[in-house]
This record gives C-alpha cells, structure tokens and sequence, in this order.
C-alpha cells in the first residue's frame, strides 16, 4: 500500500515529491514507488455562502437577521474544484492506505488539510509532517518522525473556530449594514481596524499643531558647527530667547576643542525580504500597490522560475540553503550586478547568522532568487524593477559590511557645547551596490557630515566667525502610504485603546491585522468598495469609509477584538478552552452586533450623488475617486453598473513630468495633467512613436481592455456574488 501526501501548494508538494522519489506525473498529482504527492492551491473548501442553507437567506432583509445555522457546513470553491476533484481521487485509489497531512506547519495549514478530507468524506488513518522548513534534510527528518494526525485536533478546532467566527461576525454585520443603510456597506474584524487606524492618523494630522524651534550653526576652524543643548544634547530648542542669547555670547568668540572623538563603525546590510518588506520598498521606491508588488512576484515565481516561494514572512535562510548561493550568484549575472556577482564568485561564502537561521524560517525561507538566469529584456517593468529589488538585497547580504571611520569633535565656547561630525569609508562593502534608491531600513538616521574634516587636537583653539539661527517647525504625522499601511497592520499595537499588555503581546506573537499573505488583498478590498482613496501616494478615508466605522459596532473598529480571539483560540489548540464555549460567545455576539447595527438612529449618506442617470435602472450615480482614477457608481446595490471616467497612468506630462490621467470615449481620449496640459490619445501615440519611444498600440489596447474589465467588475469583491443574488 502506498501512502498519500498532502501539501498545501504545488511548489511545496514538488519539493517533497523529489525528497521522496515520486518522478511519475499526473495531472495535479506526482507518484513513486511508496507514496504518491498530490497538493491543494491554498484553500480549496470554504464555509457555505448563506444562500445555501435555504430561502430565508436567498434574499437580504433585516428580519433574517442574525444568520446562525445550527451547524455550519463547508463546500468546494469553484475556482480550484478541478484540484479538489483530483485529491479526493487520489485519496479514495485502494491502494492508498494512509493520508499524510503535509500542509503548513500551522493552525491555517491544519484547516486546509482537514476540510478537504472532511468533505470528500474520506475515512483512512492519517499521520502529521510537521517541519518549520522545506529544505531536503527538513523533508527526510520530518517522514522519519510523523505524527499521529490525532495530536492536532485540538490545532484544527481552534482554526475552525476562527473561521466559523469571521463569517458569523463578518458576514451579519455586512448583510445589516448593507441593507439598514441600502447601500454596499462592509465590515469585519481586519478591514475596519484597518479603517480606524487610518482615521486615527488622520486625527492626529488634524489636531496637530505646529511648534517653532531654534538652533544655530556657526562656521569656525574651516568647518560648521551645531549648536548642542546642555540639558538634553538636542541640537534645538523650543526657547528663542535661550538661542538668541547663546548666539550673542558665541558668535565672533574664540572656542576650544574639548574632545576628539574616533571610531570604526560598521553599517551592515539590511535583512534578506519577506513579502511585506518587499511591498513596503516597492511601493515608496516605484508606487506599486501591495496587490501589483505581489502579482508580479507570483509571475517571476510561477512563469519566470527566478524568485523562490513569495507568501513569505520569514527574512532568514535555512542552512542548507548555503550551499546553493554561488549557483544563485551566477544566476544574476545578466543584470546590472554582472561585476558584483563575478567579485562575490571569486570568494568563499558562508552563511553567517545575520542572514542564516534555521529557527527563524517557518514555512518558507526568505525571498532570495533561483538558481535560474534570465534575460532581463524578457520582464515587464513592474517585473524588472521587483527582480532587481530581490537581487540587489541578495548580494548586499553577501557583501562585506561597510566599514568607516566617523570623528566627532566637541568645542566649548562660552560654556556652550557645539559638534562637528566627519565620515570617512574605508570599505565601501555591501553599499557597492547601486540601487536606484536605497530600500527604507537601509536609510540611516540623517546626520549632517562635514565634507572635509580637518584634524583637531584636544585643547585647539579656533574662532567662531559667521553663524545664523536656524528655525523650523515640528511636522505632523504623514498620512500612511500603502508601504506604511502594511506595516501598521502587521504592528498595529500603538492603535490599540487596551493598556492590556498581554493582549499586546498576543497581537504582537500573532502577526497583527491579516497574514503576510492576505493584507494586499484587505487594502485593495477597501479601495474598491471605495472606503479609501488615493491622492498623490498617500492614503484618506472617504466619506464612506468615515461613515463606515460611524456606523459600525464599536468592538469591530479595534484591533483588540483580534488579539481577544488569538488569546482564546490559543487556549483551544492547548486544550486549555472549549471549541463550543468560543462559539456560544461568538454567537452572542453575534446577536448584540446585529441589535445594535438595526436599532441605532444613524443614518448613511451619499454625499457624492451626481445628476446622471444610470443606464440599467435609471437611478443617479454616485462619483467616486478610484485607486487608480475617477469612477461613476450606481447608487443602488442591486444594480452594480459602473464606468470608469478617467485613469492615472503611467505617461508622464511633457510640461511639468507628473502622471496624466486618460479621460473620454472613442477618438476624444485624451490625456490631461493637473498643470493643464492636454493631449489626444491619437497624438501622444504618434509623438511617442516619433521620439522612438513610449506606448505601442499594443500597450495601449492592452491598458483598454484592463479598463473595461476593471468597469465591469463587482464595486465589492468579497461579496460579490451575494450583492448580485439581492432582490429588492
């Protein structure tokens, strides 16, 4: 009998399937002599939409309100039935003895494993592989040491607990949202924490009031001097009358070198990327949005084959991994690291612990790239500037640290201290890599270096010539960017209204708001169902969104009802707590969310209502600011018609270089920018042409054609096909 291994992506099930010695392929599916390797994509079950449990549930109205059937049931999702289809085959073949649960060492990873052999009703006994990595000597470890599936059960009802609950919650509060106010209202315990965070910060803009501060530079000795304070060595002060006497005390008077200060420093580079790094740097880098950073690495994953597994949240490798850099190396020679990658070829590597750690990688190790070269005229843009990104961080790694000699020399003048800092690099190291920006955790705290620092002896004296005072005002904090975004939902502690530190603390363990896998997908949620808008890079609240977290249940809008359930599903998957006892909470609360969304006396409103008339059912449209542009809505859910007015694009205005919005029908598309310059589509194609540069016809029908499918998708992704089944 053979036995049947189940992992939770192909790319892992490849991996094992080699480690195992299945070379025979089938369709979703590679055997060998012992055992056969099959793999889900993700989750292939999920819960029952609630129009499936009868005809209360068909229609949406408050009276139905709450939904809570007595047993939730799973079903097939019908993207990725095909490979459901194909497991369940592989599971019920008799000569299939024994099913090996290889999915993600995890509470997720155990869901998706268990639900698709509880819907294809399987009965077989079943065993656990439970690795942190999928290296080769993890593999073999991990099947000369499998468990029994039965140590996990308490793992698998704390992960159905935590399903069961976000549709209970998520989805009741939606329907009574959605039909209170008739309007595409959504909320649920990520995306509106999510939506206060943004309110939060927005606040804290508004209330912000600026605060003027002085300091003084004083040039003496060939250098310039910062003025220091003796109570806290700021180089500023909240105090014009202290500056302004410390400047007539110091100024056109003579100073002495108190201390000469040396020291070799080192600057290391930054870690290797996980998936939020990578979209952090790429959105403050290039702008792309978490969604594109993530879609252009799936396809240099799956189709290029030159970047290892994306979904990552690991910025280690594992040690095994050591062996295969230099073939990695060779791999990156074709881009603009050619004499990078030939220096680092002619020297031993080793892993040191700064970027090798076995108990730092969990599922997947940091994203590094392949050992497989490719031409670099093959990629996209977007894919180009993403790959560059993962291999420049690769080789700085590999690099020596930088190495400099920094001198900071302190002079006295009138019992008043003042600084000079100098720099000199005597090795260069990993920052020999030119990147066209460096990524946000290789910039340093901004300190200002003189340029050409003479020698200073203690007890010198030098004078102090001319000098100004400088002023400044503090700033507000900046309105997030999705790179910012990101990271407060992966840290989102400082938004917690708890002082529970352990609740913190269970946040922090737990990886904050979504997984590095689905927080790309919660923001683009949230800018197509137009509760958050784009203007420049930065991220605001529309008046939807503002009204959103108006009317929902206080308890949805914190981070804290997140760490509440991490606390208790831990208790479950330990044994310490009760699966039912979770869920009868969650049903009560349930119950309470809908009572208070239906009795409150708020009302929703659109403020964005424009005089044209929808074609499909006649009632006003609403205007809305896109992500990516200007759209026009129906106000009526149950229509769902939409049309794009106009769209950001990549073409830039000739007069003042910022991006031009594509605007019109037919022959009157044209191009216009915020300085006023306008330009017809037809005749920005022929100067682009004419200059031997620029959009292609080709670029140009392919962008169309993005437009109207974009026009012609639901305004609410996760709901889309319960808003279509509305009958009002």
């Amino acid at each position: 009998m053979k036995s049947l291994v189940i992992a939770e992506k192909p790319s892992v099930g490849r991996d094992i399937a080699r480690v195992l010695q299945c070379k025979q392929g089938g369709n979703g599916f590679l055997e060998g002599k012992d055992y056969v390797v099959t793999w889900a994509l993700g989750h292939l079950i999920e819960l029952s939409d609630p129009e499936s449990y009868g005809n209360q549930w068909k229609e949406w109205k408050l009276e139905t309100l709450p939904m809570l059937p007595e047993k939730l049931e799973i079903q097939v999702i019908k993207k990725t039935g095909r490979q459901y289809q194909t497991v369940k085959a592989q599971m019920y073949r008799k000569d299939i003895g024994e099913i090996i649960i290889a999915t993600d060492a995890g509470r997720e990873g155990e869901l998706v494993a268990r639900w698709i052999i509880q819907k294809a009703g399987v009965k077989k006994p079943m065993k656990r592989l439970w690795i942190s990595s999928v290296t080769d000597k993890a593999i073999r470890e991990g099947f000369a040491h499998l468990k029994d599936a039965r140590d996990y059960q308490k793992l698998y009802e704390a992960a159905v607990a935590r399903a069961e609950a976000d549709w209970l919650v998520g989805l009741n509060a939606t329907r009574a949202l959605t039909v209170k106010h008739n309007a595409q209202l959504s909320c649920g315990r990520v995306q509106t924490p999510t939506l206060a965070m943004i309110a939060k910060r927005e606040a804290q803009i508004k209330a912000f009031q600026p605060k003027e501060y002085y300091g003084i530079k004083i040039k003496g000795g060939g250098v310039t001097w910062s003025w220091r304070s003796k109570k806290n060595n700021s180089t500023s002060t909240f105090s014009k009358e202290e500056i302004e006497k410390v400047f007539q005390q110091t100024k056109n008077e003579t100073a002495i070198i108190e201390e000469v200060k040396k020291k070799q420093q080192k600057s290391y580079a930054p870690q290797l990327y996980d998936l939020t790094a990578l979209q952090q740097d790429a959105n403050r880098m290039y702008g792309f949005s978490a969604k594109q950073t993530l879609d252009y690495m799936q396809r240099l994953y799956e189709h290029y084959k030159v970047v290892t597994y994306p979904r990552t949240d690991s910025r280690y490798l594992t040690a095994d991994i050591v062996d295969t850099l230099k073939e990695r190396i060779k791999a990156c020679q074709s881009g603009n690291y050619a004499q990078i990658c030939r220096q680092l070829l002619k020297t031993p590597l080793t892993g040191n612990k700064s970027f090798v750690n076995d108990s730092k990688v969990s599922d997947h190790h940091a994203i590094i790239p392949t050992e497989q070269g490719i031409n670099m005229s093959e990629l996209e843009y977007g894919e180009r500037k993403i790959y560059e990104l993962v291999v420049s961080r690769f080789l700085a790694v590999l690099l020596p640290p930088c190495i400099y000699q920094q001198t900071e020399v302190t002079a006295v003048c009138a019992g008043e201290h003042f600084t000079v800092k100098g720099k000199i690099v005597e090795q260069p190291g990993w920052q020999e890599i030119k990147m066209s920006d460096q990524s946000a955790e290789g910039i340093e705290e901004k300190e200002e270096f003189a340029e050409h620092m003479p020698e200073f002896t203690k007890g010198q004296q030098i004078v102090f010539t001319e000098g100004k005072i400088t002023t400044g005002k503090t700033k507000p904090p900046v309105p997030f960017t999705e790179a910012t975004l990101l990271a407060a939902m992966e840290n989102p502690i400082g938004y917690m209204e708890s002082n529970d530190k352990e609740l913190k603390k269970t946040l922090g363990e737990t990886g904050g708001l979504g997984t590095v896998a689905t927080r790309a997908d919660i923001i683009e949620k949230l800018f197509n169902s137009f509760m958050i808008e784009k203007r420049d890079k930065y991220i605001h609240l529309t008046s939807k969104g503002k009204q959103v977290l108006e009317l929902a249940p206080e308890g949805l809008t914190s981070p804290e009802l997140t760490a509440r359930w991490e606390q208790e599903l831990a208790d479950i998957a330990k044994g310490k707590a009760k699966k039912k006892d979770f869920e009868a909470e969650i049903r009560n609360y349930t119950v309470d969310i809908v009572k208070d969304i239906t009795a409150s006396s708020k009302t929703y409103r659109h403020d964005n209502l424009t005089n044209k008339k929808c074609p499909e059912c006649g009632k006003l449209m609403l205007e809305v600011n896109h992500k990516n542009g200007r759209m026009l809505v129906c106000q009526d859910r149950a229509c769902g018609y939409r049309k794009t007015l106009s769209r950001v694009t990549n073409a830039r205005c000739p007069q003042c270089h910022k991006k031009m919005e594509l605007v019109g029908e037919g022959e009157n598309k044209r191009f216009t920018c915020v300085c006023g310059y306008r330009e017809k589509l037809s005749a920005f194609e022929k100067r682009k042409q004419e200059s031997g540069g620029g959009v292609s016809k080709k670029d140009v029908n392919k962008y169309m054609n993005k437009m109207k499918k974009e026009a012609k998708e639901p305004v609410n992704n996760a709901f889309a096909e319960a808003f279509a089944k509305i009958k009002l």
